[in-house]
């Protein structure tokens, strides 16, 4: 397993290099392959294709991390988020600007997905609409995501996450307030 590991960064080692030079589109396995000197047959043996090496990038550099910290509050979890993104940035900017099959996008949004349907099942339980909620809201925060990273002059992590918490919250009292009011 030790081996597998060594391989598996090496070869996200070189894309990374490979993508400070060439957009994503313009590298191909074999580049990656030559770059750490490596035999296209080690680099399938790993991946099913240069889609699949950035998504192992991201999860063993991101999510498998943030899964062992145990948070006890989403806003820690998006705050760590957002850092990781921000100090990985020249590389996110490049990868959520691929769309498609197999693409970062798709992968980062099934994950966001995941997340927040435990999120909105706890809030609306049971509801028919739960999966109109889920895609709602994962959308506008991959959107956001990405507005962010591809700014030119992207703001902090901190205060990115800052903003979208101060947004979700402060758009969430004025609903609950509108919605007590409108009740009675």
């Amino acid at each position: 397993m030790a081996d597998s590991n060594i391989t598996k960064r090496a070869l996200a080692s070189a894309l990374k290099q490979l993508m400070e030079k060439e957009p994503f589109s313009k590298i191909s396995v074999g580049d990656i392959c030559e770059a750490c000197d490596m035999n296209r047959k080690s680099f399938y043996y790993h991946f099913k294709d240069k889609y699949d090496l950035v998504n192992w990038i991201y999860y063993t550099e991101c999510v498998a991390a943030l899964k062992e910290k145990g948070y006890h509050t989403g806003w820690d979890l998006l705050e760590d988020l957002c850092a990781y993104f921000y100090e990985n940035r020249s590389f996110y900017r490049k990868t959520l600007s691929i769309e498609g099959q197999n693409s970062f996008s798709e992968y980062f949004r099934d994950i966001v997905a995941a997340i927040m349907a435990a999120d909105m099942e706890k809030i609306f339980g049971g509801d028919d609409s739960l999966g109109f909620y889920v895609d709602f809201y994962t959308d506008a925060f991959l959107c956001a995501i990405k507005r962010w990273l591809l700014d030119r002059d992207c703001m902090s992590a901190e205060k990115f996450a800052g903003l979208l918490k101060n947004c979700l919250v402060r758009t969430s009292g004025s609903i609950l307030q509108k919605y007590s009011e409108d009740k009675n």
